[in-house]
């Protein structure tokens, strides 16, 4: 019998596969997520399951607290995160998480990523921000969810809008990504982590490198963004 979020479950299931195919994930450490705002749920990898083994129908939908909907298997450990995400910014359509090494590296050295060149630029004008590592308490609570009300704590103290900078590191822990659709947050999530690559390989060129000059940084980010962005095909 079909399923009446089959459509959704094939999104979800083609965006995890293409984060396996993009080497951003070790094992079975990663997902991502789609949502379908008009049935009010989202789609997510179920937990553990290697990718090789992954099906469209293994995927989990669930709605926004985390009640199963459809699904036999138990969903990624980090849904209650993406389901904080979806609750809070209505615009997202899609959430990754990862485990990818650059990334990764800059979580745990707890600093953003410092926009160094014209590549960061094409998809963002700021660092790539680096929430501070969770308070004891909230490790001791509910820690998925409290993950997510770390990313919006981040984003309000440093005063970033969610539509624009499309990706964060969690202090010592790793990456989200998300985006308009599923497929948008798999590309953020490659984006953030050869930026990262770039950004360390720079310092250790030379430590003292100087951040991107902001006629560049505009530049950059305006051909590819906004009413006169000209990159690309109509």
């Amino acid at each position: 019998m079909s399923s009446i979020y089959q459509e959704l479950k094939q999104e979800c299931y083609e965006a995890n596969m293409q984060l396996n195919a993009l080497n951003l994930v070790i094992y079975t450490f990663g997902n991502v997520s789609a949502v379908d705002r008009e049935k009010g749920v989202f789609a997510i990898k179920p937990s553990g399951v290697p990718y090789e083994d992954l099906k469209p129908e293994d995927i989990v939908i669930l709605d926004f607290d985390n009640n199963v909907v459809e699904g036999e298997m138990r969903p990624s450990s980090d849904t209650k995160t993406h389901a904080f995400l979806y609750k809070n910014w209505k615009e997202i359509g899609g959430v990754a998480h990862t485990h990818a090494t650059y990334s990764v590296a800059w979580a745990q050295a707890q600093r953003d990523v410092p926009i160094f060149g014209t590549t960061h630029a094409d998809h963002l004008t700021t660092d790539i921000p680096c929430a501070p590592p969770m308070r004891d308490d909230l490790i001791e609570g509910n820690y998925e969810h409290n993950t997510g009300i770390q990313i919006l704590d981040c984003f309000k103290e440093k005063g970033l809008s969610y539509e624009e900078v499309q990706m964060v590191l969690i202090g010592n822990h790793g990456p989200f990504t998300w985006g308009k659709d599923a497929a948008k947050a798999v590309y953020n999530s490659k984006v953030l982590e050869e930026v990262s690559k770039m950004a360390f390989l720079t310092l250790q060129i030379n430590p003292e490198a100087p951040r991107l000059k902001d006629s560049l940084i505009k530049k950059h980010y305006e051909r590819k963004h906004g009413k006169n962005a000209y990159y690309g095909q109509k």
